[in-house]
């Protein structure tokens, strides 16, 4: 062989060797994502349990004050983290929808619309996905075109459903998702974990102070705990792998804790969330106070692997340089489960508006915690009479167009302002952004849902289904 031609394959070989070296180089990405959880930590303010692994992720990296999801129900937030798009834009915001139920429910994504974990895939990362296991989309998928692994895998034989990013290829930067109960933990709790005693939390004020709703926050802040520990588990595991000092460690959760004003709706209780991120290249001890949405985390982490943002996703990579602040973030309520609603929340650096597009029906629809104490107490309260105003509002039997709440000076959003004239101004000019925003991004929720998609629905749920819109499902089932 000439030392020409030597000298051309050994070039070849140092800049193949160079390139790889280069995506070798490229972090580690782990999601920790937990279920059902509100920022009741130290890092965010609330001393009221010790939650030192979070707070020491905080203080190594970002705080983010202003997170929100774009819905409170985990399927319709998870669907938009996946795609990195509201679930609204593409279809996918009813709550467990596409669940093939009956034929024509199933929802496909547009031609070429893939999840970031796909995404991550393409760019040469070893993706997988343990803990709970969860995938809550609202459209069809398939874990093998997700996932290299995920927990119900074998591991490549060895049967390990834990810290899953130790089978990958060596010098493979690794995607890591690790799905963790937070706000489900039944109450089996780690025995290390002191209890919190409910005679000690503070009662929102728009819950009746009584024995079961301290219970429930009590009980939220030992998954709080509990969840704590979890996070440690998994920053200890990475720094045992030697990894840690070149992973990017992201940790949120989906949506609020479980009580009837928090999960599902999209107060501020519902879907404002902790988002945590530290890692190389960021700066230890950030605050920011931002408006942030769920869908950044998604291009955000393409772009520590280099990707560019895909066209069809409306996230922000929220480490550019180039990087513009949101002027506000959206969050959706549609049907859940079984009940039918269409609910649109503008937030913005000070206000909350909330635009409730059917008015004829009650706050508390039928529902998936129909008949628990935590709902059942307060019904029965103010079926006596003795709940007060601000308590007894989500009880009304219709409910008003509109919301419009001061942030600043109302976090718990009880003052309604829409016919105060001294925020009429901004009230006008929230108005408009939630028409702009309905018109521009095509809301797929103004449209009625598919009757096929009705019919798995009440083939699921039947006589829980009461809501007039299942009329034309019913009717079709008759006909045929």
């Amino acid at each position: 062989m000439s030392r020409t031609i030597l000298s051309v394959i050994l070039a070849c070989f140092m800049s193949f060797t160079a390139v790889s070296q280069a995506a070798d180089s490229r972090p580690n990405v782990v999601w920790i994502t937990a279920e059902d959880m509100n920022d009741w930590m130290g890092c965010y303010g609330d001393g009221s349990v010790p939650t030192p692994g979070i707070d020491k992720l905080a203080a190594d990296g970002i705080r983010f004050d202003r997170a929100y999801m774009t819905a409170g129900v985990c399927s319709a937030s998870r669907s938009s983290i996946a795609l990195g798009a509201m679930q609204t834009t593409l279809g996918v915001h009813n709550h467990r929808s596409s669940r093939r139920r009956t034929p024509g429910e199933e929802i496909h994504l547009p031609e070429g619309v893939k999840t970031v974990y796909e995404v991550m895939r393409e760019a040469g990362y070893f993706v997988t996905n343990e803990g709970m296991n969860k995938n809550d989309f609202n459209f069809i998928w398939n874990a093998a075109d997700l996932y290299d692994l995920d927990r119900k895998g074998k591991a490549k034989g060895k049967g390990s459903a834990r810290n899953l990013w130790r089978h990958r290829a060596k010098g493979q930067p690794f995607f890591a998702q690790v799905q963790l109960k937070g706000g489900k933990n039944s109450g089996r709790f780690r025995a290390s974990a002191a209890k919190t005693d409910p005679a000690a939390v503070e009662v929102m004020p728009y819950y009746p102070d009584i024995p079961i709703i301290r219970q429930e926050i009590a009980h939220h802040y030992n998954c709080v705990r509990q969840t704590d520990e979890e996070v440690d588990d998994v920053i200890k595991a990475l720094a045992e792998d030697g990894v840690l000092d070149n992973t990017v460690v992201f940790f949120w959760t989906d949506h609020g804790m479980r009580l009837y004003r928090h999960k599902q709706w999209v107060y501020d209780g519902g879907v404002r969330v902790p988002l945590v991120v530290a890692g190389p290249g960021l700066k230890p001890g950030t605050v920011r106070d931002d408006l942030v949405s769920g869908i950044d985390i998604s291009v955000s982490t393409l772009a520590l692997a280099g990707v560019d943002r895909p066209a069809w996703m409306e996230g922000r990579n929220l480490f550019a340089d180039s990087y513009t602040p949101r002027d506000y973030v959206v969050s959706a309520r549609d049907r859940c489960d079984y009940t039918i609603e269409r609910v649109r929340a503008v937030t913005t650096p000070r206000y909350q508006y909330i635009r409730n597009f059917l008015t004829d029906r009650p706050f508390m629809q039928p529902q998936y915690r129909d008949g628990r104490p935590y709902l059942e107490d307060p019904r029965r309260l103010f079926k006596e009479g003795k709940l007060n105003a601000v308590q007894a509002a989500v009880w009304s039997e219709t409910r008003l167009p509109e919301e419009f709440y001061d942030l600043q000076n109302d976090p718990h959003e009880i003052r309604n302002l829409v016919d105060d004239p001294t925020h009429a101004a901004e009230l006008k000019r929230h108005r408009a952004l939630l028409a702009d925003w309905i018109k521009h991004t095509d809301d797929k929720g103004q449209y009625p849902e598919p009757v096929a998609s009705l019919r798995g629905v009440l083939k699921r749920w039947n006589k829980k289904c009461v809501n007039p819109e299942y009329d034309r499902a019913r009717t079709h089932e008759q006909k045929e």
